[in-house]
């Protein structure tokens, strides 16, 4: 897998991070939990990378 995939996964985890605590402080419930659905997606991503790394490997 590409580093550019895992640099892009990585600030889309961080992003999510953001957006999650942005939402805690300012009682937004809507964008807590877009910042927890992004982090998982990421998670995901990152996941298959690892999968696809150690097959290629």
């Amino acid at each position: 897998m590409g580093m550019d995939d895992k640099i892009k996964h990585a600030a889309e985890d961080a992003g999510g991070k953001l957006k999650e605590t942005t939402g805690r402080a300012t009682d937004d419930e809507e964008l807590q939990a877009e910042g927890e659905a992004d982090q998982t997606k990421a998670k995901l991503k990152k996941a298959g990378d690892d999968v696809k790394d150690a097959f290629t490997d």
